[in-house]
């Protein structure tokens, strides 16, 4: 039997039996999940309804990610799935998904924050660049200024400032990599990381306690 998206074999809301009336329709098949892995990339086309084309991502390994409250995008290496609210499974086998959470290297991010501000976005960076003897490049007075007055608004999320020292960040899959080949997404901030840095604290202790 081929899988089908149609609603045909479902019971209607009071709970009757609908009539079979006809077989299945071209229009209603559904496809193999793609199962999208952590790994070297590896994209399938596959040609859809109407002539065109769905990217179907059998491997992935990097992906654009954008940091919100600094208003900047970056293309970076995934490291592994850490939480999916759908299946445990998922997790254990790496598998991309939209809405997963994963870890993603800091490293671009860190970069892109030491330039844009020019300090190190944490203590554990500040300690390491007092300590190296390197010669300041030479900026003009108008580049301090614009520097002085970007220093005013660089705060940064206590939660956040742990992950660069660890050099990886969670963030959230927004793509679907089965249908556009791509595993892009957020980095995730304020409310939405404290929910799932609980979620993941409480997934530890309950595996502690049945180990």
């Amino acid at each position: 039997m081929g899988i089908s998206r149609s609603s045909r074999h479902k019971r209607s809301a009071t709970g009757a039996q609908r009539a079979y009336y006809r077989k299945k329709r071209k229009f209603e098949l559904g496809r193999q999940p793609a199962s999208t892995k952590l790994g070297a990339k590896r994209v399938h086309t596959v040609r859809v309804r109407g002539g065109n084309t769905k990217y179907r991502a059998l491997r992935l390994d990097t992906g654009n990610f954008a940091w919100a409250s600094e208003h900047v995008t970056r293309k970076t290496r995934l490291i592994s799935v850490v939480y999916n609210a759908s299946n445990n499974e998922l997790v254990r086998t790496n598998t991309l998904v939209k809405g997963a959470i994963i870890q993603i290297d800091a490293t671009p991010f860190r970069q892109w924050y030491e330039s844009h501000y020019a300090q190190p976005i944490s203590k554990k960076g500040a300690a390491a660049k007092t300590a190296a003897t390197t010669e300041e490049e030479k900026k003009s007075n108008h580049l301090q200024r614009i520097i002085a007055e970007r220093k005013q608004n660089a705060k940064i999320d206590p939660l956040l400032e742990s992950q660069f020292a660890a050099g990886r960040l969670y963030a959230c899959i927004s793509s679907r990599p089965g249908q556009s080949g791509r595993s892009d997404g957020y980095i995730l901030e304020g409310k939405e990381l404290e929910f799932y840095v609980r979620k993941l604290r409480s997934g530890k202790q309950k595996h502690a306690h049945n180990a």
